[in-house]
Order: structure tokens, then sequence, then C-alpha cells
């Protein structure tokens, strides 16, 4: 088997920055695209509507999957729902049945997950062992995971349950701009642990699964727990900006949606990255505030 790793999604924030570093190490990258190919490094698929050929992965490392629509866009109406659920379980599916097809030739499926597996536990400490929540995202996350397991019995899988990126295009995004105006403060009342990680440190840690031969769910999130305060206040910071102005939760129900404020910005989930230390991972930025200063573009190694 060749050392040739297959990745679903590489026009995301994630798959763009693993293509990158994989391609700068010399390693063969082939992109599954929904569009006319453009290289012979790409392959057309169209999942949901037709089956992936077994061709497609076969002789590959790895086949990464990290399709899926933005959580992060709103209302969640029903429909944009279906979108979320679809976006995730057809391409996952499609990746499984290929592999599944090629038996013990099988490559390993490395699939995208969330850390929104585990809902809101407040005042527990969850690590890949605690089960699954009860909310919109954690029943999303449990149909995705076993979606991918039914590559089969031959195929190594392994479940990302990935925290919100600290990164400019993911949950900065939003918070940058409000705290460069001086308006941002406590979501709720701040205490509610968010999992974390940098987007170096992802891109570092579905390597490691890769080259590992890590299987079942791995928690790619930063080891050291921090609450939306911390997160905010590190930001703040950097930014040499005040952070004073609180948003209250029902505020945050009534702009957002009771089920998006909720998972989004108010959910308490101390998440441990215990598979990832276990297997001897060394982060790159293990604390909120080197994720931070990374992100906004003075301490960023390379990925």
């Amino acid at each position: 088997m060749s050392s040739r790793v297959v990745i679903a999604g590489a026009s995301g924030l994630i798959g763009s920055a693993l293509s990158r570093s994989l391609e700068t190490d010399g390693v063969p990258v082939t992109h599954l695209v929904r569009r006319v190919p453009r290289s012979p490094h790409e392959v057309q698929w169209s999942p949901g509507e037709a089956p992936l050929s077994p061709d497609a992965v076969a002789g590959a490392r790895a086949v990464v999957c990290l399709n899926g629509a933005s959580i992060g866009r709103l209302p969640w109406t029903p429909k944009y729902r279906a979108e979320l659920r679809s976006s995730r379980i057809a391409p996952t599916r499609a990746i499984a049945e290929a592999a599944r097809a090629l038996g013990a030739e099988a490559p390993a499926l490395i699939n995208a997950s969330a850390v929104g597996y585990y809902g809101s536990r407040p005042g527990e400490t969850l690590d890949e062992g605690s089960g699954p929540g009860h909310s919109f995202l954690a029943e999303l996350c449990v149909e995705w995971e076993r979606a991918a397991l039914t590559a089969g019995p031959h195929a190594r899988v392994a479940l990302l349950r990935t925290a919100p990126l600290i990164d400019r295009g993911a949950v900065l995004k939003p918070l940058v701009t409000l705290t460069r105006l001086g308006i941002s403060g406590p979501l709720g009342r701040g205490m509610q642990h968010w999992p974390w990680i940098s987007l170096v440190d992802e891109v570092r840690a579905i390597r490691h699964v890769i080259d590992s031969g890590i299987d079942g769910p791995v928690n790619l999130t930063g080891p050291v727990p921090a609450t939306a305060n911390d997160i905010g206040r590190a930001l703040a910071r950097a930014l040499h900006r005040p952070f004073l102005v609180p948003a209250p939760a029902w505020a945050l129900r009534r702009a957002l949606g009771r089920d998006a404020a909720e998972a989004l910005l108010l959910s308490d989930a101390r998440v441990l990255p215990t598979v990832l230390t276990r297997t001897g991972f060394r982060f790159a930025h293990p604390t909120t505030e080197a994720a931070v200063e990374a992100a906004l573009g003075s301490t960023a190694p390379h990925a």
C-alpha cells in the first residue's frame, strides 16, 4: 500500500491546511471533488447520488473524510438541519462502502466527527469513553460515526471528534470583530467550558492519527481546558481591547435560536484529548493564549 492519502472536503479550512501539510512533505494527495477534475490528482464523485468507485481509494494509505455543511450558518431551519445531516452522512457512507468493497485491502478511514457528540455536560470531565449527549448535534454525531463504522471489519476507522478551531476562519471570526469594536465580554455566564484546538494542531493531530494506527474515537481538542471567558479574555489581551460587555444567555437564545445558542455558545463540555496524549502527541499550542497568538499571526509555526 502506498503513502497516498485521499481527502474528501479538501476545499474547507481543515482540508486545505491538511493538503498543504501533506504535499509539503512530499505525500501524494488525491482530492475527491464534486466538479469536473482539473488535474490527475482529482477524482469526481457525487455522494448521495452515485456510489464511489472502490478504485478511487484503492491502494491509498488513508482516506480522510471532512465533509459537512457549516454549523455556524444560521438559522438552523428544518431544511438546513437536513442539509447538516445529508452533507455529513452521504459522503461518509459513500467512502465507507467503497472501503468495504476492498476487503482486506481497504485503506484506513479517518472520518470527521465533533466534540458536539458529548452535548452539554456541566461538572463532568469527558474523554473518548464518555457516552453521547442528547442534543441535535450529539445525535447527528452519533449517526455520522455509525455511518463511518460501516466501512467493515478490515478497515481501520478513526473518528475525529474535533473541537471548535481557534482560527481567524473559524470561531475567532466573529469574536475578533466584536473585540476590536470594544464590545466583547462574557457570553451567558462565561464559565462554560469550551473545547478548542488550533488549526496547526488539528492538522498535526490528523496526521498523527494516520501515522499512529489509532482507531476509534479521538478527541481533537487542546490539552488545557478553558472557559468561554478564558478564550474571550485571551483574545482581548492579544488585541489590547477590553473584555467588559456581557451578552446574556436569553439574548443569545433570541438572536441565534435556542438550539444553536445552546450548542454553539452556551454548551458546557470539559473534553480531554486522552487518546492523543496517551499515544505521544505533543501540542504546538497547548493553551488558548498560544492558540490565539498563533491565529492572529504572531507565533504560528508551519503545520
